[in-house]
């Protein structure tokens, strides 16, 4: 019988290049090591090495309405971090009764009927500063005045032709980048 000090360190813990499992980046067993994403159809890297926060950051305060030049807010996340979302992002918007944030770090949203809207899009998305993508191209942007927002969903293509992330860059909102979960993983680099 072994104590747990006699075990290998190294044991379970992915070579330089392996896949980490999903668990590993959600439930903080390799928080302190970064990672870098991949696209998960084709493999190419969409990102440099990040590092883990324990959650997303607060946006900055910034006052786009008194900003010499139209253009996105600073990044909520520093460049070279990622943190996990762990609320409901982009589409599909839905009607609720209860007004409240349309989703994380933005205000309310209302359809052009007046009901109120809330997100019912995937959790776990992993929010970047978008600055630190590598290779994505926009597909197609929801309307605002002068970026994308997340209201229409995924708008980020990998060089393969996959849809895998969210921008959101318009002057009004947080800006981020949402890797969907469901479309990149995390490799050891």
């Amino acid at each position: 019988m072994h104590d747990e000090q006699d075990q290998d360190p190294g044991i379970g813990k992915p070579a330089p290049g392996q896949a980490v499992a999903p668990a590993d980046i959600t439930d903080g067993a390799v928080a302190s090591d970064a990672v870098l994403f991949v696209c998960a159809t084709c493999g190419i890297p969409l990102t440099e090495p990040l590092t883990r926060l324990p959650a997303v950051p607060e946006p900055p305060f910034f006052a786009w309405w008194d900003a010499d030049e139209p253009g996105p807010s600073p990044a909520t996340v520093p460049s070279g971090c990622y943190a996990i979302e762990t609320e409901p992002y982009g589409a599909p918007l839905v009607a609720t009764d209860v007004p409240g944030p349309a989703m994380p770090r933005r205000g309310t949203k209302a359809d052009v009927h007046g009901q109120w809207l809330v997100s019912q899009g995937p959790r776990g998305n992993i929010v970047i500063n978008p600055d630190d993508a590598r290779g994505l191209t926009l597909q197609h942007a929801s309307s605002a005045c002068c970026g994308a927002t997340p209201d229409g969903g995924m708008n980020q293509l990998c060089a393969c032709g996959t849809l895998v992330a969210t921008l959101c860059s318009d002057c009004c909102l947080p800006y981020e980048l949402h890797l969907s979960a469901d479309h990149v993983r995390a490799v050891h680099p």
